[in-house]
């Protein structure tokens, strides 16, 4: 089993609750966290920009992070959201036996 944190920035409170709820419904995902704004600045198409964003932590894993991803772009209002997978390479083996229990293989 190879569980993924999966990383993603929304514009707002809707974006992230809609992309939440479902990636989680179609157990693409055993546990989305959504937290408080952040303030973002980054380089896009030449210039400076900030923008104040939703981060959203995703629970998934390896087998599932194609149809993941693929969910999130579907959702997702930017041209380019970012999307980054982590690999978790420790955690509490029964958390990690439930994130994988609650996801599609």
């Amino acid at each position: 089993m190879d569980v993924l944190l999966i990383l993603t920035n929304c514009p707002d409170e809707d974006c992230a609750g809609a992309i939440a709820l479902a990636v989680v419904e179609a157990r693409l995902a055993a546990c989305v966290n959504i937290l408080p704004r952040v303030q973002s600045i980054y380089r896009w198409q030449g210039a400076v920009e900030s923008a104040s964003e939703i981060p959203l932590l995703i629970k998934s894993t390896a087998a599932n992070y194609a149809a993941l991803e693929a969910k999130i772009r579907e959702l997702h209002p930017y041209e380019l959201p970012e999307i980054v997978a982590l690999d978790v390479v420790r955690g509490l083996p029964d958390y990690l036996n439930w994130v994988a229990g609650e996801t599609i293989q």
